[in-house]
């Protein structure tokens, strides 16, 4: 079974400590769900068009997980913490099997 994937992206994000919050209780949500975090990079090397902002990867046993956990009482309540000084580019993408 392939495997699921969020991968978010903060193009804009004037306060990265107003984060805390959300970090708080997006992390034991994501873990409670069977999500495992990849990588929470800052340090970004981008080429083309791409830009170096800060990118997070979790990986879920499969598509159908990484919906369930982001759909979760555990995980909505997280996001109301996230704060206005944010953009995010959010995906749920499935891996190849």
């Amino acid at each position: 079974m392939a495997k699921g994937y969020w991968v978010s992206v903060y193009p804009a994000l004037s306060d990265p400590e107003a984060l805390t919050a959300y970090d708080t209780l997006a992390g034991p949500a994501v873990r409670a769900a069977g999500g495992r975090l990849l990588s929470r990079g800052d340090r970004v090397v981008a080429h083309e068009a791409g830009i170096a902002h800060r990118v997070v990867l979790i990986e879920f046993d499969s598509l159908e997980q990484a919906v369930a956990a982001y759909e979760s009482e555990a995980y909505r309540k997280a996001l109301v913490a996230l704060p206005d000084c944010y953009e995010r580019d959010f995906r749920i993408i499935e891996g190849i099997d």
